[in-house]
């Protein structure tokens, strides 16, 4: 009971702006009223499927409850699992040292940089990790209930293909060395078919699965103060975006507290070892200094040579090329071992400095990174959609047909949105598959997209050739977000809507809509075997009830 009011006040905490009614839409982070499911989303034509089967999944859930509601749910899952997670998790003899892995989990720089970064299926991974590893060691046992859990906690994480490789990876190695029976051998299988929309998703795609080497570079984590990469890693931030960091971050303080916590996870390493089952504490630390390893790769000599060899040459290798978001088994390791250090340490301590110990390590978190709290200092705010794009999104679902939307850029930034960049919500929020730049620009770095599509009508607006003689039905042009247009663009196309922020053109000449591709159905039986998966597990916990 307590691990959930620990929950309760910490999602309080981090979520108070989102009592307000509103989207939070904040770079990756988009939800619109209701999204579409299109074939676009499901598995795209002619990118890489970093979204999959994330898209697919929100667009069924929003069908049955509104956008707004289901953001909310997603973000409030998020901290309240992490917390109760982690609380669970680790094998404690005291109630504090409970709520210290607890609160330490879910108030890390990690969870604030990635949320900043609107990276909540990321996140979700990072909230199913203390889940997994506990059914996955329960599996490992032979313990009642374990291999359900452990599909239910790796679905989870599945969302986004990083999360499914780290769930991937963590069941693997957990169940390494036990004798391969029908229970180790269905958690591999189940967890493996979990990550099967993706993999298909990346097998139909036109894009190749290779990406620009020049993204190594640009998604290296980076120092937040006189400590350097390194150390922002050991204390599980360095994100590469540096607007998506937490100004905290910056203080000369923050390298000498993640000194201390590594010390104090040397000290509560032992313990763990002690406390679980053998041999499960050496595999969860083997993943925490891979994890951290691939995540310091970029910063370490020659590890961009590598990386840049390895995105450009090998399908699929562009994963890693943000190595940062690896540090997921890292940051739940440091966090359970700190813990147990400073249960150690307050063993040896007479009352009441002992507890004194343990309610200072608790409060640490919050006292280190201060502006996590109401909604990352106010940078998480909602807003509404202009109601205009309620009457574009009509006239569109009217005729259905592929759009464009202009000024080309991935990122936008709306008044109406406080000014916040985010990924361009027309592509969700629209009926119809909507084309929108993949070409990411990181400072002074530009990171080219795969699509052969996109660069084609690239080159057609950069020499002012108008789009009437393109398959593209409807054209939407969004004023005040940013970017240009060349003169002659839209010569040829009939205006439909004009409004203050969006204007609506329709192509006289375009063509019918193609049908999808047979090999997009191989995606659609990815995603059905994953969903089969879990409802069976689902439906075995609902038979034979386990606590968790």
């Amino acid at each position: 009971m307590r691990l959930h009011v620990a929950a309760a006040v910490t999602t309080l905490l981090v979520l108070a702006p989102l009592v307000r009614p509103g989207y939070v839409l904040r770079y990756d982070m988009v939800f619109v009223p209701r999204q579409p499911l299109r074939w676009d989303l499901i598995v795209a034509a002619d990118g890489l499927p970093r979204a999959v089967p994330q898209d697919a999944l929100v667009s069924l859930l929003s069908s049955l409850v509104p956008g707004w509601l289901l953001q909310r749910v997603v973000l409030v899952a998020i901290v309240w699992l992490a917390v109760v997670g982690a609380g669970r998790l680790v094998p404690a003899r005291r109630e504090l040292t409970r709520l210290v892995a607890a609160i330490g989990y879910g108030w890390t720089p990690f969870l604030a940089e990635r949320l900043l970064l609107g990276q909540w299926g990321l996140l979700l991974a990072y909230a199913a990790l203390p889940w997994l590893v506990r059914a996955t060691i329960g599996v490992r046992e032979g313990r009642s209930g374990a291999l359900p859990r452990l599909i239910l906690a790796a679905a989870v994480a599945a969302v986004t293909p990083t999360g499914g490789l780290l769930a991937l990876v963590t069941v693997l190695v957990l169940l390494a060395g036990r004798r391969v029976g029908r229970h180790v051998l269905a958690a591999w299988a189940a967890v493996v078919a979990l990550n099967l929309p993706w993999v298909l998703a990346a097998v139909v795609t036109a894009a190749g699965g290779r990406s620009a080497p020049i993204g190594v570079a640009a998604f290296a984590a980076r120092g937040e103060n006189w400590g350097g990469p390194l150390v922002a890693l050991a204390g599980t931030g360095g994100i590469w975006n540096a607007l998506t960091t937490p100004a905290s971050r910056e203080s000369p303080l923050v390298p000498v507290v993640t000194g201390g916590l590594l010390l104090l996870a040397v000290i509560g390493f032992p313990v763990l070892r002690a406390r679980w089952p053998a041999g499960c504490a050496d595999r969860v630390g083997l993943l925490a200094v891979g994890s951290f390893l691939g995540a310091a790769v970029a910063v370490l000599p020659g590890g961009q040579a590598a990386l840049r060899w390895l995105v450009a040459e090998v399908p699929g290798g562009g994963l890693v090329r943000d190595g940062q978001k690896l540090l997921v088994p890292y940051a739940l390791c440091l966090v359970l071992c700190a813990a147990l250090g400073g249960e150690r340490v307050a063993s040896r301590l007479a009352p009441p400095r002992d507890r004194l110990v343990l309610v200072g390590l608790l409060l640490l978190p919050i006292a280190v990174l201060p502006d996590l709290a109401h909604g990352a200092a106010g940078r998480l705010q909602p807003a509404r959609y202009p109601q205009e794009w309620a009457a574009v999104r009509a006239v569109v679902a009217a005729d259905p047909g592929p759009t464009l939307a202009l000024p080309m850029s991935m990122y936008r930034a709306y008044r109406w949105n406080r000014d916040t960049v985010v990924i361009d919500p027309l592509a969700r929020y629209l009926p119809a598959e909507v084309v929108t730049d993949d070409v990411l620009v990181v400072g002074d770095l530009v990171v080219p997209g795969e699509s052969g599509r996109v660069s084609e009508l690239r080159d057609a607006l950069a020499h002012g050739r108008s789009l009437a003689g393109t398959e593209l039905r409807w054209v939407v042009v969004q004023h005040r977000s940013g970017g240009t247009l060349v003169p002659g663009v839209l010569d040829g196309l009939t205006i439909v809507h004009s409004g203050p922020e969006l204007t609506l053109y329709r192509n006289p000449t375009s063509s019918a809509p193609a049908p999808p591709p047979v090999g997009r159905w191989l995606a659609v039986m990815g995603l059905c075997v994953a969903l089969i998966v879990v409802i069976s597990a689902a439906g075995s916990l609902l038979r034979r009830p386990t606590a968790w």
